[in-house]
């Protein structure tokens, strides 16, 4: 998924959005339930870009269909490092329709949860604000 981590790793989160399917689920790797939509999962990850520090791909996995993509990254959150993936899933338009992020260790997760949520009310003003706003 080279615009994706193309798009990331510029720091460029319209780009990255524009590569969302309006229907996108996101899982995170801190909350149980997912979150659908464009709109929210975009504000989460303009807010995780914030987040991250250090932030780098290091590997990228491929399914034979060319739908299914694994981005291995590294990261630190605070002082605490951690190493993720990002398992995302095209939809039949080429868009990000599945979005699944896990991290470990338990200490970086705990420390990228509580700095995303000291940040989720915002969050969900902001897709709250792009969805009631026209494309």
């Amino acid at each position: 998924m080279r615009a994706f981590r193309e798009a990331v790793e510029a720091g460029d989160m319209e780009a990255v959005e524009a590569l969302l399917a309006e229907d996108v689920v996101f899982t995170s790797p801190v909350v149980f339930k997912p979150y659908p939509g464009k709109a929210i999962t975009a504000a989460i990850l303009r807010a995780v870009s914030k987040v991250f520090q250090d932030f780098r791909y290091d590997r990228e996995l491929a399914g034979a269909d060319g739908r299914d993509h694994a981005l291995v990254f590294t990261a630190r959150v605070g002082d605490r490092e951690l190493t993720g993936c990002d398992f995302i899933r095209l939809n039949e338009d080429g868009l990000i329709g599945e979005l699944m992020v896990m991290v470990r260790p338990l200490s970086g997760a705990q420390a990228l949860a509580a700095e995303m949520g000291a940040r989720f009310e915002d969050i969900v003003k902001e897709a709250e604000a792009r969805s009631a706003s026209p494309s």
